[in-house]
């Protein structure tokens, strides 16, 4: 098994990007959680493992939200069913070694203190979650009073006043008392502007040093993003990790050496990723596409490499992943690479991509049968779309492939 050298909080930062894609208009929101809840951290001095698992769970505390319809509700200061968000989230953090001690903060994230005060959980997570509800709520606010920009400061009082009136029954006393504490100067509200949440990301992002990550825990965080993106529609449901074990396996059969193929299989979980900015709808729509819509679907692979590019460490499989919609000729998208600049590797993604989504049903026709499967794969090799080798590859273990394509379906 590979190791990865990978600056974890890099990975977790990145990745956060892609949940604001989901409800783009609240572009950041998960950063910006992350900033109220830490300054409150701070000015209630814990410690500094305490407070890099605030940030941590704040920045990804919305991982449970995958279908533009929930996140929609996230603007309400509380809803019928706001808590299986919260339980989607933290069963996806539970599934991952790495995030496995976020689980409980991001499940108690929209917990009533009133309530989470005597459960039979530690302390501090208790106080992270409450820190995290406190946070996510005074953002919704300052993001549903402003209109047309006005300025976030002839909303302060209003804001404070809100959390203040909660005290005791939402939010614990003393992370309401630490919260006016710190919004009170005219420069909070002022941080919580784009430049300035990102330049606080920042500093967070550079006190950790690169890591080695074994693939399985790699594996684990990323297969965590393919679920958030699979979840949008009932029509996409495992279809990434279907992609990402053909794709391993057909590297398997290149004889590509064990850590290409472990990177091939990452390609495939994360190559839509930047699928989560487009509406469920869309994904789900039986009949044809208007150009409008199309427009949209052709933005998805862009944002994947958007997400992906700046985790070091990653550089190729984020490259492998954005090119999945590449095709020979050079007619495909986001950059109409041609042969000469398509890699083998995204050759083999671009492949297992158009094979796993053949064999699974969607909104205008049934799954295919392998013999169907390759009929078209041939056809769009002569075509000029995709590559005719790794299509001979697949040809000469049709059913091998077929089976591990729908196998994802079936786990």
């Amino acid at each position: 098994m590979s190791t990865f050298d990978i600056n974890l909080h890099e990975t977790i930062y990145s990745l956060s990007n892609a949940l604001d894609l989901v409800g783009i208009t609240h572009i950041r929101h998960g950063k910006r959680v992350a900033f109220i809840a830490t300054e409150c951290g701070k000015y209630l001095n814990w410690s500094g493992q305490c407070k890099d698992d605030l940030f941590e769970a704040a920045i990804l505390h919305d991982i449970g939200v995958a279908k533009t319809v929930i996140h929609s509700r996230l603007a309400q200061f509380e809803w019928e069913e706001e808590s299986e968000h919260c339980r989607v989230g933290a069963a996806l953090l539970q599934s991952s070694p790495l995030l496995e001690k976020l689980a409980p903060m991001v499940l108690h994230h929209h917990t009533h203190w009133s309530e989470l005060k005597d459960m039979a959980l530690p302390m501090e997570i208790k106080l992270i979650a409450n820190c995290i509800y406190l946070a996510d709520r005074v953002d919704m606010l300052s993001l549903s009073s402003q209109i047309d920009n006005s300025n976030l400061l002839l909303f302060k009082d209003e804001i404070r006043e809100k959390i203040l009136e909660k005290r005791g029954d939402f939010f614990c006393d003393s992370l309401v008392e630490s919260f006016m504490s710190v919004s009170r100067p005219e420069a909070f509200w002022f941080s919580l502007e784009n430049e300035h949440v990102d330049g606080y990301s920042d500093t967070w992002l550079s006190e950790t040093p690169v890591q080695k990550i074994d693939f399985q825990d790699l594996r684990s965080i990323m297969l965590i993003f393919s679920c958030v993106v699979d979840a949008k529609s009932p029509f996409t449901k495992s279809h990434s990790d279907g992609v990402a074990r053909l794709a391993r396996f057909i590297g398997s059969l290149w004889n590509l050496p064990q850590e290409r193929c472990e990177m091939l299989e990452l390609a495939g979980l994360l190559h839509d990723i930047g699928k989560l900015r487009l509406p469920d709808a869309l994904l789900e729509k039986p009949g044809k596409l208007t150009p409008e819509e199309k427009a949209q679907i052709k933005r998805h692979s862009f944002d994947t490499y958007n997400i992906l590019k700046n985790i070091k460490g990653m550089e190729k499989i984020s490259e492998w992943a954005a090119q999945h919609h590449e095709r020979m000729d050079g007619s495909g998208y986001p950059y109409h690479l041609d042969q000469n600049r398509i890699s083998l590797e995204a050759r083999i993604v671009a492949v297992s991509d158009v094979f796993q989504a053949l064999a699974q049903k969607r909104p205008y026709r049934d799954p295919l049968s392998p013999d169907e499967i390759m009929k078209i794969l041939k056809e769009q090799v002569e075509d000029g779309k995709l590559d005719r080798d790794v299509v001979h590859c697949v040809d000469l273990q049709l059913h091998a492939c077929w089976k591990i394509a729908i196998s994802a379906q079936q786990a």
